[in-house]
């Protein structure tokens, strides 16, 4: 494939940013690829398995002679580190971001960009429960959407180059502005997450049942649920703190449909549960029609690679 950039700089070293390394050193798409990380034990594996070419103690560093700077930290810092990059950003490099959650980035990233740099949002949804910088592998974006918030600013060049990349990861990408992007990710995300974060805490609680019966009795939807909360607490503790207004407002939908359910069991309300529940079935079919997941009664993870 043709290389996109000369040098990218990766700011963390989580899943994502590791997994764009293995693409893009598999596929030839960046020159040089330089890497840093908060943690010293982090850039010390880093440097240790070569999963880049260059490990550096600060992002001021890591950014510095990079046409493409990606911000793979959590949400939370992304503001603080947007501050430390800026006075060693090159002109004419492109700024991107892999967050969860965009108009929260859009505030605290966009006023510590310098003229000449072009700053494009963007949130590839592709991941698994694992972190770190062993974690990532080359195909976790393949048939997997990227989403970019550019704005009526954004240098269409620079755009059709970070699409070109992503495209090139195996993504499909497409366009949306930062407000629809954290409502839409509240429903289908953010929410999710803490409900299989608040269902794991119940049966912890639940002293009628022992850890024991809860580990060795685990059927596939509880079993699913640990795995979706074994995800990074420190990430998800910035998504809620940063996506409040959506996540709220989709919990008090979700409030409102669980009481209905609640009152569809209590009166014995049978064909109101299996009205719902085959609406709810088709959401499934369409999800796996789209080829985001197959039909396998392990919901294909098992064939998910670690």
């Amino acid at each position: 494939m043709t290389r996109l950039y000369e040098r990218v700089a990766l700011i963390g070293l989580g899943l994502i940013a590791s997994s764009m390394a293995h693409g893009m050193r598999g596929r030839g798409l960046a020159g040089e690829i330089v890497g840093t990380a908060r943690s010293p034990e982090t850039r010390a594996i880093a440097a240790g398995d070569g999963l880049v070419d260059r490990v550096t103690e600060t992002a001021a560093e890591a950014v510095q002679g990079a046409d493409l700077v990606v911000l793979a930290a959590p949400v939370g810092v992304m503001g603080s580190i947007a501050e430390e990059i800026a006075p060693h950003l090159a002109r004419g490099a492109t700024v991107t971001d892999v967050g969860s959650v965009k108009r929260a980035v859009v505030t605290d990233v966009g006023p510590h960009i310098p003229d000449g740099v072009t700053f494009i949002p963007g949130h590839p949804l592709a991941g698994t429960e694992h972190s770190g910088p062993r974690s990532g592998f080359a195909e976790l974006f393949e048939n997997r959407w990227c989403l970019l918030l550019p704005d009526e600013n954004t240098d269409p060049a620079a755009l059709a180059r970070l699409r070109q990349l992503w495209e090139a990861l195996g993504s499909n990408v497409d366009l949306m502005d930062p407000d629809h992007h954290d409502l839409v990710l509240a429903v289908t995300s953010h929410t999710p997450h803490l409900i299989a974060y608040t269902m794991v805490g119940v049966a912890d609680d639940l002293r009628r049942v022992t850890d024991s019966e809860v580990i060795k009795y685990s059927a596939a939807g509880f079993r699913d649920f640990t795995r979706i909360a074994a995800s990074d607490p420190v990430m998800w503790r910035d998504v809620f703190l940063t996506n409040k207004d959506a996540t709220l407002e989709i919990l008090g939908r979700f409030t409102e449909e669980l009481f209905a359910l609640q009152r569809a069991i209590r009166t014995g309300d049978g064909a109101q549960l299996e009205a719902y529940f085959a609406r709810t079935r088709a959401i499934r079919r369409g999800i796996i029609e789209a080829g985001q997941d197959t039909e396998a009664p392990d919901f294909g993870r098992g064939s998910v690679k670690r």
